[in-house]
């Protein structure tokens, strides 16, 4: 009866997480950009500093009409958001929060399944970019195909190059064997695979398949009221997704000074940290090209999670 109600009760918490943080992240991303970039309307809603922007913001998805094209595979078409969000569900089922019973569960080969499951994410815009019976959608939806797979090969060699250092695929495990000075060791495909999730987000400046002045909005031009909130929140819930892995993978996790008792503290630290970091590229930087990003993947990225894998693997010898 106790191993149900503890289930349930990771359950539940991972639950509050998903809910809770996305938003969080995005009332974030409302007021660094009016900082950062001068815009004074998301400062006014609700009165002090725009605290109820984020409110505003449901009450006008929830009040827009929710339309389907009339050429539209309406069932792929419906179902195309859920297939985006769900998967970030899952991913932080797996991901330690703090020592001891801070997860979850715990996946032996833990890097193996967020990896495959967060590229299951992706499919939900190519669905909805091929069901929307638009062309403009259905070239968004090629561009989030084509970063897939440009990116997700660098991902898994950044991660591949922790996993070879810790000698585990369990991401409890790597937290476990975890030392500091892998912080500069493995900064390399830190940056790598930082910047590969970036672009599997199709987050700023790598957000081609989206860009509004070429083919209005991809693979979401089409989607109107809550189902276009969900693609917002999946995004969202990306960043969260993507900050707790990068912070367990090569920032330490829950480790700090007095882990036993605010390990948790730390790894919501650095997780908010790397959001913020995510929120200021996009005010900073311009919109690469599709070959652009093409480019920076295979020219750059994939030989820098080489370098990694390499200089991993002559430290492993060195050491042992």
């Amino acid at each position: 009866m106790m191993d149900v109600f503890d289930v349930a009760l990771r359950l539940v918490a991972v639950l509050v997480v998903f809910l809770t943080f996305p938003l969080i992240i995005g009332q974030t991303e409302h007021k660094v950009m009016a900082h950062m970039q001068g815009r004074v309307g998301p400062m006014y809603a609700g009165g002090f500093h725009g605290w109820a922007q984020l409110i505003a913001d449901g009450v006008k998805f929830a009040q827009k009409e929710d339309v389907v094209p009339d050429g539209a595979d309406r069932r792929v078409f419906q179902l195309a958001p859920a297939v985006a969000l769900i998967p970030y569900l899952l991913v932080l089922i797996a991901i330690p929060i703090a020592p001891g019973s801070g997860v979850g569960q715990v996946i032996d080969a833990g890097i193996f399944f967020v990896l495959a499951v967060m590229g299951v994410g992706v499919l939900g815009s190519l669905m909805g970019g091929w069901a929307s019976a638009n062309k403009f959608s259905l070239l968004g939806g090629l561009r989030t195909g084509a970063q897939l797979m440009a990116y997700e090969l660098p991902m898994l060699l950044a991660a591949a190059s922790v996993a070879m250092a810790a000698g585990t695929l369990s991401l409890t495990g790597i937290l476990g064997a975890f030392e500091w000075w892998w912080v500069p060791w493995q900064i390399i495909g830190a940056v790598v695979f930082f910047t590969a999730g970036l672009a599997e987000l199709q987050r700023p400046p790598f957000d081609a398949p989206v860009a509004d002045s070429e083919i209005i909005f991809g693979a979401y031009t089409e989607y109107t009221g809550l189902r276009f909130a969900l693609f917002l929140l999946a995004e969202y819930a990306g960043i969260v997704v993507l900050c707790g892995l990068t912070t367990v993978l090569f920032l330490g996790g829950w480790h700090g000074p007095f882990s036993g008792e605010l390990g948790w503290l730390w790894t919501l630290l650095k997780t908010a940290v790397l959001a913020f970091v995510v929120i200021w590229l996009r005010v900073s930087y311009p919109r690469l090209r599709e070959d652009q990003i093409q480019r920076v993947a295979w020219t750059a990225l994939v030989p820098l999670a080489l370098l990694q894998i390499a200089l991993t693997g002559v430290v492993k010898v060195v050491i042992q």
